[in-house]
């Protein structure tokens, strides 16, 4: 079966898949968005972060290089300085350096490179302290940094300027180290994950040991980057926290997961989700609904004119709703004018219907003329005996009889062709068809009770609204032929009731009679003309019954049909409508 083929599936098919492409982007549209919104926020809260870091190392090591600056060139340190006695300046030292709180190292070379003072927590080796000093007594300045195992010390070196002689009394060292501490404070300020590394391996982190490893691959240079560290996905930037090569200098990594930002959006997305399924439930209903409506009246007419081919009514008309208000215009236009149509058709049927009858009186004049000629030659006749004088009472009564009989016959012709030719009139009421069915029954049988009748009488038929007296007068006339049909063939009946008389409701409008026989049948041939007037293949039979019936049956808006087989039986069914229309 295609679903295509129907216009209501094609329509609701239509609207509900712009519907759902409709909600699908733009739920796809405000998730893109969103998570763009989040990613930039994410990486623009980054950015803050590392700028922080790197104000706070130059806040640091430019405090260090101006107070060492400033320290190498007190008098007191110059003084202790020139004594060359470690014991001497150690106490210098010590008050200098608990004057940097930040300050991890503090160290005192005097003239020629010697390390008198070494303090604070640093484990720097004094060969590699001393080269970095004296690198920094030749260039006036010398800012250096080395790995550490709880960090990265960055040292500053500066000269002991001497004032009598161009060259320095010694030099001064001062170290800060950016380890774990360092770290946990920047966390604490800025919620995001902190490391420190240098020579391309991770020194200090906020972050577990075992991602260390991973994370040192970040430190290829500066730049935004995604990584995936024990199952959360973060987005780290790195910054240098020196002029010196990427790779091998020190560096800043600033992180923060991902996974964990983004987690918000997982609720959204439900939320969207299920915002999504009710809107395409909804469209769907919207778009079935939308369907039915364009669709419905074409339904209706459909089935409208499927019930009119069945029944053969053309008069049928689609109800329409007496309020307006919730029946679409353009449906029930449609609706109107196929009434409308239906209307003029109904009026076409009377009127040729009428035109019909008029001319089969035309035709009947011949056929009347010859019925009527015939008792008028008898009649004539029996008046010539009568007149003679020599006639005998046997001669006069018989003549007599001949009369009256002739005569009876001329106004069963005249009552039967006023009957056809003059139009009916119909009373209607609530008639009980089987109730109707049963006394025609009765009534046919008393006329004729050769044949017996089997009734087959549906009881969910409902009262109709009909002319009781003249669908009798029609049934007794059907009932009359087949009883006819019957004795014609004795052994007809040898297996039970030879005429059957059903009645059945074919839909909520339409209920139908049939009247089946196991009689003679009719003959193809004759078959089209079994409602002509008096046309009858019977010898005794005036040929106009059923001529009336049909009158009758399309006068109270239904219709009547014959199939017939030869030696097998005949079936006359009438299909009537449950109300029938005024006459």
């Amino acid at each position: 079966m295609n679903i295509f083929s129907s216009l209501t599936n094609r329509i609701f098919l239509a609207t509900a898949l712009l519907a759902v492409l409709s909600i699908s982007v733009a739920i796809y549209m405000v998730n893109r968005a969103v998570t763009h919104q989040a990613e930039e926020e994410l990486v623009r809260g980054l950015e803050e972060v590392a700028r922080l870091v790197e104000d706070y190392r130059n806040v640091v090591f430019d405090n260090f290089k101006r107070e060492a600056r400033f320290i190498a060139d007190l008098p007191t340190l110059k003084a202790a300085l020139d004594t060359k006695d470690p014991v001497t300046v150690e106490p210098v030292a010590r008050e200098y350096q608990e004057q940097l709180a930040k300050a991890d190292l503090f160290a005192v070379a005097d003239r020629q490179g010697h390390l008198l003072v070494k303090l604070g927590a640093s484990e720097i080796p004094d060969q590699a302290l001393v080269a970095a000093m004296r690198a920094g007594a030749t260039r006036g300045s010398m800012t250096a940094f080395r790995q550490e195992g709880r960090g990265i010390l960055l040292v500053t070196s500066v000269p002991v300027p001497d004032p009598t002689q161009p060259e320095p009394l010694g030099t001064l060292s001062v170290g800060a180290t950016l380890g774990d501490a360092q770290a946990q404070h920047f966390r604490a300020l800025t919620d995001s994950e902190i490391a420190f590394g240098v020579d391309g391996a991770i020194q200090a982190s906020t972050l577990p040991r075992e991602t260390w490893g991973p994370m040192a691959a970040l430190l290829s240079g500066p730049g935004v980057r995604t990584i995936t560290l024990g199952g959360n996905e973060y987005v780290a930037i790195t910054r240098p926290l020196a002029d010196v090569a990427a790779k091998t200098g020190p560096m800043s990594v600033v992180l923060r997961s991902r996974t964990e930002r983004l987690r918000f959006l997982s609720g959204l997305h439900r939320q969207l989700a299920g915002v999504a399924v009710l809107a395409v439930l909804a469209a769907i209903l919207l778009s079935y609904g939308i369907a039915r409506t364009v669709t419905r009246p074409l339904g209706a007419i459909t089935s409208t004119m499927r019930e009119m081919a069945a029944s053969g009514d053309l008069t049928r008309r689609i109800p329409v709703p007496a309020d307006p208000r919730w029946q679409d215009e353009d449906a029930r236009l449609l609706a109107t004018t196929f009434n409308a149509m239906t209307g003029s058709i109904q009026r076409f049927q009377r009127e040729a219907s009428q035109r019909e009858r008029l001319s089969s009186l035309g035709r009947l004049s011949t056929v009347i003329a010859h019925e009527i000629r015939n008792p008028l030659m008898i009649i004539k006749t029996s008046l010539r005996a009568l007149r003679r004088e020599d006639a005998g009472a046997d001669q006069v009564r018989s003549a007599a009889r001949d009369i009256d009989e002739e005569v009876t016959r001329l106004n069963r012709i005249v009552t039967e062709v006023l009957d056809f030719a003059r139009p009916i009139r119909f009373e209607l009421s609530s008639t009980n068809l089987n109730a109707l069915a049963e006394d025609a029954v009765r009534a046919a049988s008393a006329v004729d009770g050769h044949a017996r009748v089997r009734l087959d009488l549906d009881p969910a038929i409902p009262p109709v609204t009909t002319d009781g007296e003249r669908l009798r007068q029609a049934l007794v006339n059907v009932l009359s032929n087949a009883m006819q049909a019957v004795a014609a063939i004795p052994a007809a009946a040898a297996d039970g009731p030879a005429i059957r008389l059903r009645t059945v409701r074919l839909d909520p409008r339409r209920v139908a009679i049939s009247v089946i026989d196991r009689g003679a049948g009719i003959a193809p041939e004759d078959l089209p003309r079994v409602f002509d007037p008096y046309f009858t293949t019977r010898r005794t039979g005036s040929g106009i019954g059923l001529a009336i019936s049909r009158n009758i049956i399309e006068g109270l808006g239904g219709r009547i049909t014959v199939a017939s087989e030869r030696e097998r039986g005949t079936e006359v069914r009438i299909e009537l409508p449950v109300d029938a229309p005024n006459a």
